[in-house]
């Protein structure tokens, strides 16, 4: 046996590593570059999928029912998927490891975008809402995803990994909502609605999501971790049972677990926090911008680039965000955010009428947003206790998507009794107890 392999737990009697896995571990360094390639990878493909479908789902939904606000239930029942897959795909990640707990995730949305194409094919609405909601379990693999990155990843790394994955994400949310345009060939030639079209690239992108992890992510990074001793160490038979056992506690007693782990220490309260309210900052402005922008006549194309410029903002600059975390500390990153949010919220909150401070202001509530998230999740995955991780990340999507989802269905009102200016003045409000907070982490470790 190598010295490489000898340095790493890699012999086919290694607990939670297959012989197969096995003979293909040459060095935690360099099974740590090829995972991350290959969860880069699996994100853009699957990320094609979900950015393919975004926009052509409410509309589909309005296509058959007439309803905006029906078309807005379709939307909003994505998020709300994400939110309750979150916690059963990070305990099947930590029973059977990241191949399972992902691409389980990626098929659960391919047969969603085939409920809704079969729906759509019949004309029948309700199947639509069910489609949507197992869709969402492909916002919760890609959201997943940055953590695998950090299973292996040294402390001085971790958040350069997880921010490579995040940006990864920028790809499908530019190519995938140019696909409308080819979606409705295909819908012609199917006889389906047009805006349904999108979903067979949806369905592919999913299924190639689910194949790039499951034949490329080995060895498991998860597993190999937890045979080094850095997570869980279990064999496939205890993993087996940790599985049954998961599924007889259920859903309650796992985040329940994962909750506790989090109340135990201040810096994964820190972490958490800052996740979950700039992603509620974000979304609830972001999620009424073009309409604010409409009502003060600005054109699509305009209101297009704005949000494109938002999206820019949360991820194009990710690996800048992850190397300043790794070099200045998580949360002073996490503070930057924050100050960042408030900044992005003056700006767009009394732009008025004029457009570009608004762009601004958007450019601004991404960059803050990728900010706090980069450095929160890097806090977060490395202040709980190893063989409770993935359930604690799992919570932490979940939380981020219910907040989201509450986040977008109140702004309306906000927007409508205060005007954009108190929308993004209620929205500054949330990064008030993140900075004291992580102001007094800081101070305390001092």
């Amino acid at each position: 046996m190598s010295a490489a392999a000898e340095s790493l737990p890699g012999s086919s009697d290694t607990p939670g590593i297959s012989g197969q896995d096995a003979a293909q571990v040459p060095g935690r360094a360099a099974v740590q570059r090829y995972t991350v390639r290959v969860l880069i990878a699996a994100q853009v493909v699957a990320g094609i999928g979900m950015g393919s479908m975004l926009s052509s789902g409410g509309l589909l939904a309005e296509h058959l029912t007439g309803s905006q606000s029906l078309a807005g239930l379709a939307t909003t029942l994505i998020t709300l998927g994400a939110a309750l897959a979150a916690v059963p795909l990070a305990a099947l990640s930590r029973a059977r490891g990241r191949r399972a707990g992902l691409g389980a995730g990626w098929l659960v949305a391919a047969a969603g975008a085939l409920v809704v194409l079969a729906a759509a094919r019949l004309g029948w609405y309700p199947p639509i809402l069910l489609g949507m909601l197992l869709i969402g379990a492909a916002t919760a693999s890609n959201l997943q995803s940055r953590y695998a990155a950090t299973d292996l990843a040294e402390p001085g790394a971790r958040a350069g990994a997880l921010s490579l994955v995040v940006w990864s994400a920028t790809v499908g949310s530019v190519l995938g909502p140019n696909l409308s345009g080819p979606g409705e060939g295909v819908a012609r030639v199917l006889g389906l609605p047009a805006p349904a079209g999108t979903f067979v690239f949806s369905a592919v992108a999913f299924v190639l999501g689910w194949a790039v992890v499951r034949t490329g992510l080995r060895p498991d990074p998860l597993l190999l971790a937890g045979s080094a001793g850095t997570a869980p160490a279990r064999g496939r038979t205890d993993a087996e049972a940790d599985a049954g056992a998961g599924v007889r506690r259920g859903f309650a007693a796992r985040t329940g677990a994962a909750a506790r782990q989090v109340a135990a220490s201040p810096a994964a309260l820190t972490g958490l926090g800052a996740l979950v309210l700039a992603h509620a900052v974000m979304v609830s402005v972001m999620t009424m911008t073009p309409v604010h922008l409409a009502h003060h006549g600005a054109s699509l194309s305009v209101i297009g680039f704005t949000i494109s410029v938002h999206i820019a903002g949360m991820y194009g600059l990710s690996p800048l965000v992850g190397r300043a975390t790794d070099r200045l500390g998580r949360v002073p990153v996490i503070l930057l955010g924050q100050a960042v949010l408030v900044a992005g919220t003056l700006l767009a909150g009394t732009a008025g009428s004029r457009q570009w401070p608004v762009t601004a202001g958007l450019f601004l509530l991404g960059l803050g947003w990728s900010c706090a998230t980069v450095a929160g999740s890097t806090l977060l995955s490395e202040s709980v206790d190893a063989a409770h991780r993935p359930e604690v990340e799992g919570l932490s999507d979940t939380l981020m998507n219910l907040v989201g989802a509450a986040g977008g269905a109140l702004s309306g009102a906000v927007l409508s009794g205060y005007g954009y200016g108190g929308l993004n003045a209620a929205a500054a409000v949330l990064v008030a107890p993140v900075s004291a907070f992580a102001l007094y982490f800081v101070l305390r470790r001092r």
